[in-house]
C-alpha cells in the first residue's frame, strides 16, 4: 500500500459521514478504489440528492463539479481534486454562440427545443434551460431526445448538441434518417452560416439539427478498428459508446452508455467469449482484469481522455488535506445562471424518473 492510500484512507476514517468521494467510471483504478460512489454521469446525478456529506469531493471532469454543486444541498462544499480537468467537448460549445443560433433557428418561426448533451458547461445548461429544454446523459439520450421531439411537434426542431455522432446515433433509434437531420454550419461568433438562414436551406423542414461538435476520444475510433478486431478475434462481440461515430456503430453488435458497457461485460463473464469495447480505456482494463479468467475483455483502440487523467491518487490526498484544513478551494456558480441550469437538469431527472 503506497503512502497516499494510506494516508487517503486514514483522512476517510477521520471525516467519516461528513465526506464523500464521488467518482466517473472514466477514473484510474488508483483514484476509484478510494471512491465511496462510482458511476456515468447519469447514476452520479441520481446518487447526489441522497448524499447528505458535507463535503464531496468529485473526481472527474469540470463540468461533472459544476452539476454536483447545482444539485447538492445547501450548505454542502463541493471539491475537485484536479481543477484543470476540463472536457473538449464541453468546450465546442460556447454558451453565447448557442444562444445567437437559438435566437436565428427561433426567427425562422419554427419552435425549436435544445436538448444538450451533459458534457457541458453550466453556462450553456442555463441556455438551454432558459429556451425551455433539457440535458442528456449517454444511458438516457433515447428517451429525452423522443420528449424533446414530442415538445418540438411535427412542424417543430430539436437542436442536439454538442455531439453530432451521439445525436445521428440516437436518432437512427428512433427511427430517423439522413433526410432527418442536418448538421449546423457556423460562422465563429456570428452564429449560423449565412447559407444557413436562407430560405430553403439545408436546416429548413429537418427535425434533428446537430451541433458540428464530438468526443475528441471516441471520434478517433474507427470502423477499420471493428474490421481488424472481427479478423483478430473470430467470433467475438464488438460494442462501443454511442459518442462513436455511426459508421462504427453501425459495425458493431451493440451500442451503449457506460452502465450498458459494464452490464454487458458481466454477461460476457457468465457466458466466456471474446468482447471488444470501444470506449476510454481506464474502463475497459478495469472490466478486463475484473472478469479475467472468465472471459476476454479487449479494448477496440487505445482511448485514454487526457483530461480525466488529471485527477492522481497524490492530487486526491492533496485535495482531501485542503478538506481537512479548511483550505481546499470550493466549486462555486454564477447566481444567474443556477434557475434555468438547474432546470434543465431536472427536467432530464423528471422525464426518466417517470420512464423507471
Amino acid at each position: 500500500m503506497s503512502r497516499s492510500t494510506e494516508a487517503i484512507t486514514a483522512i476517510k476514517q477521520e471525516m467519516s459521514d461528513r465526506l464523500c468521494i464521488m467518482g466517473h467510471h472514466y477514473q484510474h483504478d488508483d483514484v476509484v478504489r478510494h471512491c465511496d460512489v462510482t458511476g456515468d454521469s447519469l447514476e452520479l446525478a441520481r446518487r447526489i440528492e441522497g448524499i447528505d456529506a458535507e463535503h464531496i469531493v468529485f473526481c472527474g471532469v469540470y463540468f461533472m463539479g459544476e452539476s454536483a454543486a447545482l444539485l447538492a444541498k445547501p450548505g454542502q462544499s463541493v471539491h475537485l481534486p484536479a481543477w484543470d480537468a476540463n472536457c473538449m467537448m464541453s468546450l465546442m460549445t460556447p454558451a453565447g454562440l448557442a444562444r445567437t443560433v437559438l435566437l436565428q433557428l427561433q426567427a425562422t418561426g419554427r419552435r425549436v427545443v435544445p436538448l444538450a448533451y451533459v458534457n457541458t458547461t453550466l453556462a450553456l445548461k442555463a441556455v438551454v434551460g432558459e429556451f425551455g429544454g433539457a440535458v442528456c446523459t449517454s444511458a438516457n439520450a433515447r428517451t429525452m431526445l423522443a420528449w424533446a421531439l414530442e415538445k418540438a411537434g411535427p412542424d417543430g426542431a430539436v437542436l442536439f448538441l454538442p455531439d453530432k455522432h451521439l445525436g445521428r446515433n440516437t436518432g437512427l433509434q428512433l427511427g430517423l434518417g439522413p433526410g432527418d437531420w442536418h448538421v449546423l454550419r457556423l460562422s465563429g461568433k456570428k452564429g449560423l452560416a449565412d447559407s444557413e438562414r436562407l430560405p430553403g436551406s439545408a436546416a429548413t423542414g429537418r427535425r434533428l439539427l446537430l451541433w458540428p461538435g464530438c468526443c475528441a476520444i471516441h471520434g478517433r475510433l474507427r470502423p477499420e478498428s471493428v474490421q481488424a478486431a472481427r479478423a483478430a478475434h473470430p467470433g467475438c462481440r464488438v460494442l462501443a459508446h454511442p459518442e462513436c461515430r455511426p459508421e462504427l456503430i453501425g459495425l458493431c453488435d451493440g451500442a451503449g452508455s457506460t452502465s450498458y458497457l459494464i452490464k454487458e461485460a458481466e454477461k460476457a463473464a457468465g457466458e466466456g467469449g471474446t468482447l471488444i469495447i470501444g470506449t476510454e480505456t481506464n474502463l475497459v482494463h478495469r472490466l478486463r482484469d475484473r472478469f479475467a479468467g472468465r472471459c476476454r475483455i479487449e479494448p477496440l483502440a487505445p482511448a485514454i481522455c487526457p483530461d480525466m487523467a488529471k485527477v492522481t491518487e497524490e492530487n486526491l490526498l492533496a485535495c482531501l488535506q485542503g478538506v481537512v484544513a479548511g483550505t481546499a478551494p470550493v466549486m462555486t456558480l454564477q447566481d444567474e445562471q443556477l434557475a434555468p441550469a438547474r432546470a434543465s437538469l431536472t427536467r432530464m431527472l423528471q422525464v426518466c424518473a417517470a420512464q423507471r
